[in-house]
């Protein structure tokens, strides 16, 4: 069965709380390099993530990323209750 997107987007969200490289994210979202470039590029244009430069680029979830997926964990919980 296919993800949606918005459980696409709640799985990289919650991966980069602590801050992830995009292989991680790749790898905990089960994506390929292609598809997480997207996502990864529409995220930062909302400022849902942002991106840290360190010795590797890190992407780390915002505090409008975090109240985003606090929403669709509440959704979704509500849902899985009907």
């Amino acid at each position: 069965m296919r993800r949606s997107r918005q459980e696409i987007v709640s799985q990289i969200l919650d991966t980069c709380m602590r801050g992830a490289s995009k292989t991680r994210i790749v790898y905990q979202a089960n994506l390929n390099f292609k598809t997480v470039d997207t996502y990864l590029d529409i995220l930062i244009r909302n400022g849902l993530i942002m991106v840290k430069e360190k010795q590797v680029r890190l992407y780390e979830t915002t505090l409008k990323g975090k109240s985003l997926l606090e929403t669709i964990k509440k959704v979704h919980g509500e849902l899985s209750e009907l």
